[in-house]
């Protein structure tokens, strides 16, 4: 258990052990992340056989952004490699591979809920309910291992609101009392704002200024954070953040992030 908390290894994507599940499973429609539709169970136009990505180091400029913000925390590789025991969505049956892309979502959402938790551990705020902690993450961790059919049957939407009262409580100990209101902050100004200690879960942060904001120790558990400008931002000690909040932002070299995220490639890359 130790183990599982300190490396997080296995709650990161590796596409290089993934069939392409994400590529597949998942629906999206003609927006602003996407330039294009596809419905869920059809293969995206752009998944090539070895299922890699064909436009790949060009998905922000061919007007597929949400891609680039998209994270399954680990789950494409898990369904590919450990439920699935590494068939082929290609090569299986059709109702297989029916399964495959209903139940990844599933597993996304499980994986989710493992990194959430497994970091809540890591604060010694949270001390007082790390043994209810450790308790959901190995429940979550043996649902993560279940058979096709038991996946498929999980109400994972029930054991979603479980969990999210025992992270609701680990953010009020982190916050140490302060009570923050949730508010819709969609393109709001607040650079240099100082947020420390502040629930910004699940706010709409959609193309806010946070350039030089204090945000350590702020709760982004669910935030949208697309388009939102962390030029110079202090993130450091911020809680609940997650690669794809960091990757649908836009920063800089002076963003200031945790250890528990990379800097994206197209901070620097001007795209």
């Amino acid at each position: 258990m130790e183990d599982h908390i300190a490396t997080r290894s296995d709650l990161r994507g590796d596409c290089a052990r993934c069939f392409g599940l994400c590529c597949v499973a998942l629906p999206f429609a003609v927006s602003a992340d996407f330039a294009s539709d596809k419905a869920a169970g059809t293969p995206c136009p752009n998944l090539q056989g070895d299922h890699r990505c064909g436009i790949h180091a060009k998905l922000r400029p061919k007007g597929f952004t949400g891609c680039t913000v998209y994270d399954c925390f680990g789950a494409g590789q898990h369904v590919s490699q450990v439920t699935f025991a590494g068939q082929d969505w290609r090569t299986a049956p059709r109702e297989q591979a029916r399964r495959m892309f209903e139940i990844f979502p599933v597993v996304r959402q499980l994986h989710e809920l493992l990194r959430h938790l497994t970091e809540a551990l890591t604060l010694p705020a949270a001390g007082p309910i790390h043994p209810d902690l450790r308790r959901a993450l190995a429940r979550t961790e043996d649902l993560t291992h279940g058979t096709p059919e038991e996946l498929g049957a999980l109400d994972v939407g029930a054991h979603r609101q479980e969990v999210g009262e025992l992270l609701l409580r680990t953010s009020e100990l982190v916050r140490a009392g302060v009570r923050g209101k949730k508010k819709e902050r969609r393109g709001a100004d607040l650079m240099g704002a100082r947020l420390q200690g502040a629930d910004l879960s699940r706010a709409n942060l959609r193309g806010a200024c946070l350039i030089a904001a204090d945000l350590r120790r702020a709760d982004l558990i669910g935030a949208d954070l697309r388009d939102t400008d962390l030029t110079d931002a202090d993130l450091t000690g911020a809680f609940f953040l997650t690669q794809p909040h960091v990757n649908a932002a836009r920063g800089s070299a002076g963003t200031r992030l945790p250890g528990s995220v990379v800097r994206p490639v197209h901070w620097t890359a001007g795209l």
